[in-house]
């Protein structure tokens, strides 16, 4: 036990640790919204797909798959902005030592990354909290006996509307403008940040980087403008009312 904590210790206390535990948690989290992004576009084929899959998910392991999914995923994220925060402080230490455009410009890109890693984090707690207790529902989307009883085939009861939720989740203006802006946010914080995973891994050579700098950025678009066709199709194109 005594090894392993020494282990995880000198792993932290190390610039190059905590670099690895941001790219590696930031490649958990990168593949992570691929799967959830595939999984909510189900939205677009009706209520009883997208329910049938949200009931899969909520029963997985007798319902404690879900639970613990999202600890990992809370583990990770925590992980990844504890990281990059001991990483900007340090470099900030640094940057008294070495004042030189190029570490200067690198403190500035981690002030960037770091300032939109918290506002994601907000983002994603208000998200978990919108589609659990319903935080910020209006009027008239915040009975709980809504979502109760859809009739789906091969459940032995009534299951959760979750398609329900979505579409009146989405139908209030301020929830989707808050979902695009934190889509917005998390899309420009993967631009640099999925290059910044292979540089990390030592998976980026001088003739890769344009290579890799186009692919974080149409990675970037491809989450951006699946997540976000979701409120725009409900909010503005009446999708599912």
């Amino acid at each position: 036990m005594n090894a392993i904590t020494s282990c995880l210790t000198a792993i932290w206390t190390s610039s190059i640790g905590k670099k690895l535990i941001v790219a590696i948690t930031g490649a958990f989290l990168v593949l992570f919204l691929a799967g959830h992004l595939v999984g909510n576009l189900v939205v677009f084929m009706g209520a009883e797909p997208f329910n049938a899959y949200a009931y899969f998910l909520h029963h997985m392991l007798h319902g404690a798959g879900i639970w613990l999914f999202r600890l990992v995923m809370i583990a990770a994220l925590g992980l990844h902005i504890a990281a990059t925060v001991a990483l900007t402080l340090q470099n900030r230490a640094a940057r008294k030592q070495y004042e030189c455009k190029s570490t200067i410009q690198a403190t500035l890109s981690s002030r960037v990354m770091i300032v939109s890693g918290l506002t994601i984090l907000v983002f994603f707690i208000y998200h978990m909290l919108h589609f659990t207790v319903r935080a910020g529902a209006a009027a008239g989307y915040d009975t709980a006996e809504r979502y109760q009883n859809f009739k789906l085939p091969g459940a032995e009861h009534g299951v959760h509307n979750a398609w329900l939720m979505v579409i009146d989740g989405f139908s209030v203006w301020y929830v989707s403008a808050f979902y695009i802006l934190g889509m917005l946010l998390l899309c420009s914080h993967l631009s640099h940040g999925v290059q910044s995973i292979f540089q990390t891994l030592g998976l980026r050579s001088k003739k890769a980087t344009a290579l890799l700098k186009l692919v974080s950025v149409a990675y970037s678009v491809f989450i951006f403008v699946g997540f976000v066709s979701i409120p725009i199709a409900i909010l503005v194109f009446g999708f599912g009312r």
